[in-house]
């Protein structure tokens, strides 16, 4: 599907940092620059993604004109009116492009809703959750697919997001892409909370904040790559290195008294609970 990808006319709508990675992983699988169209109302924003040799613009419409994959990458707060615009626009197209939401939140629902033509049609829709690690193109992203999208369709998106993307999951419910945002879209946080801690208590125990900071960062890197190149699982890493009687024994011991699981499950839901909540309050607004 990458050979599609190559001949799609494909349109962001939203410059942010995450239309920033995924054009830049698509221009460096070599896609025509000129096949992309990058719609942003900031022109600082709009100047830095010019910058890199995309076509760029601050109108929606002209934007979507012509494209056939279109990336929403627009804020929740502001989704429906530019869906709304967008669909008011498309009345004299004869197809629709396919839609890929990156929008949290927001529910099918809502943007099938929203993207209504006059006429009745309504483009194909799928929703996608990635994280911040696609700046390094080294991103994890879940995806659910409205009713009505095809194979084709799907391996067009997924061929999109694995530009930035080392994992792609299609989840077969809905509401699993909250979990999947309280899994990996806000995960990155949670590591970089941990990394944070670990630096302070080791320059709390005599470390200086530089050396703290590239032990606990090195750590984290070289336990992350343990975790993805290993055919080991999570829990057999963390007993090859706990010794019985040892330190790691003593370390993990004090976490577990702290009720470091129920801590994570307890953020993990937070996070999934929230992007729920955001997507029923968007669709009442």
């Amino acid at each position: 599907m990458a050979s599609q990808l190559q001949k799609s006319k494909l349109c962001f709508i939203g410059g942010g940092n995450m239309a920033v990675a995924i054009t830049g992983g698509l221009t460096a699988k070599g896609i025509d620059k000129q096949n992309i169209c990058v719609s942003e109302p900031w022109e600082v924003n709009r100047d830095k993604m010019a910058a890199t040799g995309v076509r760029t613009t601050a109108s929606n419409v002209e934007a979507s004109q012509g494209a056939d994959l279109l990336v929403l990458a627009v804020k929740p707060q502001v989704t429906k009116g530019v869906c709304k615009e967008l669909a008011a626009s498309w009345a004299e197209r004869s197809s629709l492009p396919l839609i890929v939401s990156i929008a949290a939140g927001i529910t099918l629902e809502s943007l099938k809703e929203w993207f209504t033509l006059a006429d009745g049609r309504v483009p194909h829709i799928i929703r996608v959750m990635p994280n911040t690690p696609a700046l390094l193109g080294e991103g994890a992203s879940g995806l659910f697919a409205s009713d009505g999208v095809s194979q084709a369709e799907k391996d067009l998106a997924a061929a999109l997001l694995g530009s930035v993307s080392k994992v792609t999951e299609w989840v077969d419910k809905e509401e699993l892409i909250d979990v999947v945002t309280g899994v990996s879209g806000s995960g990155p946080a949670y590591f970089f909370a941990m990394v944070e801690h670990l630096i302070e208590s080791g320059i709390g125990l005599g470390l200086t904040r530089e050396q703290a900071t590239r032990l606990a960062k090195q750590t984290c890197l070289g336990a992350g790559r343990m975790l993805v190149e290993s055919s080991d699982e999570p829990a057999q890493l963390r007993i090859n290195v706990t010794s019985p009687k040892g330190t790691t024994e003593a370390a993990l011991k004090s976490l577990e008294g702290s009720g470091f699981k129920d801590t994570v499950d307890k953020a993990v839901k937070a996070a999934t609970n929230r992007g729920k909540e955001l997507g029923e309050t968007l669709a009442k607004s």
